[in-house]
């Protein structure tokens, strides 16, 4: 059987990546990368929702051995944790990354070395943890890291809300696609988030995610190569609307959709605005999670575990 190769590889040896490069930092001039399409120049030193202007700031990086299964196997995922996010949840866990901005600017040789350190020490993947507002800095720093010996997939760890544009710009990149449905109810969304288009944009941008890398493929070890595998956090009184959104993934994507239903939600950042997400779930609530994803379909669970992420 022929070894893996992550798709960028081929991407960049036919010249492709330097043209979605250039089509990306295009897309900064009056930057409508994502969904909030705030029309900045970023390039110009300006900031819009993500806070972020040409350069990406990562707040961390390390061998991460509190994800999925078939990212951790033996070595861990290799995390890039990106400071700012587009989305912008009130209820964050991280919330000094995502919304008061802890990290450093990075440029894109820099960031291709963290790339390639983490791939030195054994990880099986570069998991890029809120990406979607800095996709022209992540192609810029993987066009420098394939050069110098890049070889292991790449992991898209998003929110969901992702322009179907930008997905189709990082087709041929990306092997791993990773969002979290966080929302079916658009009013729950306005008020987490101030995104009442969430629900119709992650249902969109799923099928896109979907239509280029397929049902997530696990090798003989256990370790993902290539695929989407979804994430969906359970909040209290099923306000992430847990019965629709794994009804939504067994009819529109895939009744073999690899879910992980996440039980760790504690109220973070500025929960106590919304007075149904001041506390954590219930085991009741996360059992009725996970039956309702069986009950939909979904039998590829990732293992059950209640774990913090930080």
């Amino acid at each position: 059987m022929p070894s893996f190769q992550p798709a960028y590889i081929e991407t960049h040896r036919k010249g492709f990546l330097k043209e979605k490069i250039e089509s990306a930092k295009q897309m900064l001039n009056c930057c409508t990368l994502c969904p909030r399409e705030c029309d900045v120049d970023r390039l110009s030193g300006d900031s819009g929702i993500c806070k972020t202007q040409d350069k990406a700031l990562v707040s961390s990086y390390n061998s991460h051995f509190g994800e999925e299964a078939p990212l951790v196997g033996r070595n861990g995922s290799g995390t890039i944790f990106f400071t700012h996010c587009n989305l912008m949840c009130n209820f964050c866990q991280n919330y000094d990354i995502s919304h008061e901005g802890h990290g450093q600017v990075v440029i894109a040789e820099q960031l291709a070395q963290i790339m390639l350190q983490l791939q030195n020490i054994g990880c099986h993947n570069i998991n890029f943890v809120t990406p979607s507002h800095v996709v022209a800095q992540i192609l810029s720093a993987l066009e420098i890291a394939v050069e110098n010996g890049l070889s292991v997939p790449l992991v898209y760890n998003t929110g969901g809300y992702d322009k179907v544009e930008t997905l189709e710009l990082l087709d041929g990149v990306f092997d791993i696609y990773m969002p979290d449905f966080k929302f079916w109810d658009s009013d729950i969304a306005e008020k987490t988030c101030n995104a009442k288009d969430y629900p119709e944009i992650a249902k969109k941008a799923f099928v896109e995610m979907h239509r280029q890398v397929g049902d997530l493929v696990i090798d003989e070890n256990g370790i993902a190569q290539r695929g989407l595998l979804v994430r969906h956090l359970v909040l209290p009184k099923d306000h992430a609307d847990t019965r629709e959104v794994m009804g939504f993934l067994a009819r529109k994507i895939s009744p073999d959709t690899y879910v992980n239903i996440m039980s760790q939600y504690r109220p973070c950042g500025r929960a106590a605005e919304i007075k149904d997400l001041i506390r954590p779930i219930s085991d009741k609530e996360f059992q009725q999670a996970i039956e309702a994803a069986r009950e939909a379909g979904i039998t590829r669970l990732d293992r059950p575990r209640r774990v913090f992420m930080f």
